[in-house]
């Protein structure tokens, strides 16, 4: 197959999260498989306009504030005349509209909708220009495939009005030989560890409010934050204004050795975010042979093994989220317990898995367009 792939960005991109290592992860295996697999997205600074990613060509144009603009004209001038035999549109951000122009074989591939909790995120105009963007989507993708990452990013677009036979789900995963998949031996005195992006709406406030409480009782207990992004400023003030800065470490960016290495030593992993598509960082977590506790909203809930790999948390309610820090931190059985099944449940997710997930999605979409029927049921 010859596919092309359009989203934002790709791996390299500093701004790159959990979606850009789905789509890499899936598509580098495409391309070993002998397909074609070509990559649309846009430049960043020091960025080449085309290379090689583990047999993905990557090509950038455009920077990150308009490349859905080149999207289109791009596709006319060069796309079109290349002979695709698939192309994903990985939703993620502003959406491309693509069915309006493309005339190949399309699938969407969608991690979740922001929806209101953009508006945590951003600004008014720049929130309003996201929501808008999405509603429109109800309007130009209803009748195309689509791929999804997890039953509730499926739900969410069955409350849309989209059919459910036009969904297949192709889920997250890790590479299990670059995990320790065991649990390793812990810091000496209680750590909790966050790790992902710090953007407002993955709610890492809620966190620190959390984790003041618990020192109260634990003065001895860290807090270690891997990651970075436009949040950390107002957390860095908010570490002091709690009186805990002297507890917390801002590691910023982590080389994957180092993120491995804190996350198999802390005591449990927290995720606050509001929404996602998913929670790789919790599968990455409980590969380290860390146990989760995470906010009960769409995707996350589909990463945690509730009571076994993890626990859930209303999402929002400070005391409670503390009640479960707490809990593990201070009953040895129960992290033990929710440690060893972080590790069953993290073997349960195979890159390899989702590639031949992803592909046999692309064969059927091409053998229906070429059959010109209208699919009666996507989701095998």
């Amino acid at each position: 197959m010859k596919i092309l792939v359009i989203n934002w960005q790709c791996i390299k991109n500093p701004m790159s999260g959990g979606a850009e290592v789905h789509l890499h992860e899936i598509f580098k295996r495409i391309a070993a498989h002998g397909h074609s697999v070509t990559l649309f997205c846009c430049s960043f600074e020091g960025s080449l306009s085309e290379e090689n990613i583990d047999g993905i060509r990557v090509i950038r144009k455009g920077g990150r504030s308009l490349f859905n603009f080149y999207v289109p004209a791009w596709y006319k001038k060069y796309f079109s005349k290349q002979g695709y035999d698939v192309i994903i549109d990985d939703i993620n951000k502003i959406p491309f509209y693509t069915p309006l122009y493309i005339k190949e074989p399309l699938i969407g591939l969608s991690h979740h909708f922001f929806g209101k909790s953009i508006f945590r995120e951003a600004g008014l105009i720049s929130a309003s220009y996201v929501y808008f963007s999405e509603k429109l989507m109800d309007y130009i993708y209803k009748k195309i495939p689509f791929v999804v990452v997890s039953e509730s990013t499926k739900s969410e677009f069955l409350e849309r009005g989209y059919k459910p036979a036009n969904f297949s789900i192709v889920g997250n995963a890790i590479t299990q030989s670059e995990f320790p998949m065991a649990v390793g031996e812990k810091e000496e005195v209680p750590v909790v560890a966050y790790f992902g992006r710090l953007k407002k709406y993955k709610s890492v406030d809620h966190l620190f409010y959390a984790f003041a409480k618990v020192s109260e009782k634990i003065p001895e207990i860290k807090l270690y934050i891997m990651g970075r992004g436009s949040f950390q400023p107002e957390l860095e003030r908010l570490s002091v204004q709690l009186g805990i800065s002297g507890k917390v470490t801002f590691f910023g960016f982590v080389s994957e050795e180092d993120k491995k290495s804190l996350l198999s030593k802390s005591w449990c992993m927290v995720n606050t975010s509001m929404k996602e598509g998913w929670g790789i960082t919790n599968i990455e977590a409980n590969a380290c042979g860390t146990a989760v506790i995470s906010s009960d909203v769409p995707g996350l809930r589909d990463s945690v093994n509730k009571d076994s790999s993890g626990l859930l948390y209303e999402y929002g309610n400070i005391d409670i989220l503390a009640q479960k820090i707490l809990d593990v931190i201070t009953n040895e059985d129960l992290r033990q317990k929710l440690s060893e099944g972080a590790v069953k449940w993290a073997k349960s997710f195979s890159w390899d898995v989702s590639a031949e997930k992803m592909i046999e999605v692309c064969r059927r979409v091409i053998e229906v367009s070429l059959q010109s029927e209208v699919p009666s049921d996507w989701h095998r």
